[in-house]
């Protein structure tokens, strides 16, 4: 079994930074592509950022320049930074990370969601 426990959301002012978490634990023999993710109300969930294995990093054109992805492979854990945080970034956000797990199989495991709020 793999778990994802995501942490470092909550609610800031406009123009504000959080800086979210994803550590995963459990049965894993090896990481591939980590992301985030959000889903704001009544919206579809779309992808935020990601990175390779490699260290490639993809953004939304929505969060250029204020979002940086990164990953520490010795704690498997993915950051998100966010800086110059707008209204519209308020979502529920969340880490998808392509795991080996103990079936030695490639597979997507999701962590529970972290809430991001931003006031104006």
């Amino acid at each position: 079994q793999v778990q994802l426990v995501e942490s470092g959301g909550g609610l800031v002012q406009a123009g504000g930074s959080l800086r979210l978490s994803c550590a995963a634990s459990g049965s894993i023999f090896g990481i591939n592509d980590m992301a985030w993710y959000r889903q704001a109300p009544g919206k579809q969930r779309e992808l935020v950022a990601s990175i390779t294995s490699g260290g490639s990093t993809n953004y939304a054109d929505s969060v250029k320049g204020r979002f940086t992805i990164s990953r520490d492979n010795a704690k498997n854990t993915v950051y998100l930074q966010m800086n110059s945080l707008k209204p519209e970034d308020t979502a529920v956000y969340y880490c998808k990370l392509e795991v080996r797990d103990f079936t030695l199989r490639w597979r997507d495991y999701w962590g529970q969601g972290t809430r991001v709020t931003v006031s104006s």
